[in-house]
């Protein structure tokens, strides 16, 4: 390649040397000048030996920002380097569109397991459901990072609110796994969604994933939960707790049914002095949302918290109880 810019053209001739360290000064001399008449040149350098030369002409590629490169730079994502693939990956993070669906899906079919992960992770931009039968058969890989991958993307798709073949990782034997299965199932339909969801809240030895059980349950916010939630208020790590005590407030704003929801009261009465502020916040918070005049005592004593921030939601809480008392009285 030649051009009429003599600097240019220097550093184009320096990225073709035999010696290594011409080629760095030559590549990151390119990216300085941020000119795209050097942008096939750049391309070459994608192929070069060195990784250091690979990562930087990436870098160089990504900041020219033109999705032209979109073809060149998807082989990078396989590459046996982790630091190329990682920076691949965040420079088409920024790149790739709808335009560039077909191309990622077509990629997919490479026999390439650090590839095909990171062409599941792209497709989370796109959103398009048309990658669903593409992504399926990930979801009963032999290898859980492309088990992981896929669960995780499904979530991202427009309109899949559906799917049998994503509740069997919710017991998949790989932790990291059935954590984001957990997640996933927050935003699927399926019937078993919820039992099975309640299931793993109650027997799931990973922590993360009781967690993120109560988060999908609060996605749902269906009060035939509430029975798993309670127990999970005395659950043995304390994030589980807070989020299950978030997950209840979120019932408690969708469902009136009072008579089903005040079995809360005891477990979020004990949360109140729970040894983690975080989970004693969330329990004034979702003693609150329950508005029952019964934990109006519990919640008084929580006035003198050492948490500030728990004594202001006990007292908001305290608030709105009367409140609600005071126009139910009024209505009346």
């Amino acid at each position: 390649m030649t051009t009429t810019d003599p600097e240019l053209q220097e550093w184009i001739e320096l990225l073709q040397s035999d010696d290594l360290s011409d080629r760095l000064v030559a590549i990151k001399s390119l990216q300085h000048l941020g000119d795209e008449d050097a942008l096939d040149v750049v391309l070459t350098a994608l192929n070069d030996e060195s990784p250091a030369v690979q990562k930087i002409a990436i870098a160089t590629l990504w900041e020219f920002a033109n999705p032209k490169v979109i073809p060149n730079l998807i082989p990078s994502l396989g590459s046996p380097d982790e630091e190329i693939r990682a920076v691949a990956l965040s420079a088409l993070g920024e790149l790739v569109s709808q335009d560039s669906l077909l191309l990622l899906l077509d990629a997919l079919h490479q026999d390439n397991r650090p590839l095909q992960r990171n062409i599941l992770i792209l497709l989370r931009k796109i959103h398009d459901a048309q990658s669903l039968p593409y992504l399926l058969p990930f979801l009963e890989s032999e290898h859980p990072e492309l088990r992981e991958a896929a669960i995780t993307t499904l979530r991202y798709l427009n309109q899949v609110k559906t799917s049998p073949t994503a509740l069997p990782l919710l017991q998949d034997p790989v932790d990291f796994v059935r954590r984001e299965a957990a997640l996933t199932l927050g935003h699927l339909a399926d019937e078993e969604v919820i039992p099975s969801l309640s299931k793993a809240l109650r027997e799931d030895p990973d922590w993360q994933v009781r967690r993120n059980a109560t988060k999908a349950l609060a996605i749902h916010g269906d009060s035939v939960a509430i029975p798993v939630l309670i127990e999970a208020i005395a659950d043995e790590h304390w994030q589980v707790r807070r989020f299950a005590a978030q997950a209840l407030q979120q019932i408690f704003q969708n469902d009136h049914q009072t008579n089903k929801s005040e079995a809360a009261i005891p477990a979020l009465v004990k949360a109140l002095t729970d040894e983690y502020a975080d989970v004693r916040k969330d329990a004034a918070i979702a003693l609150g949302d329950l508005a029952s005049p019964d934990a109006l005592q519990a919640l008084r004593q929580a006035l003198d918290d050492p948490d500030r921030e728990v004594s202001i939601r006990a007292a908001r809480a305290m608030s709105k109880i009367e409140q609600i008392g005071a126009d139910t009285q009024i209505s009346t």
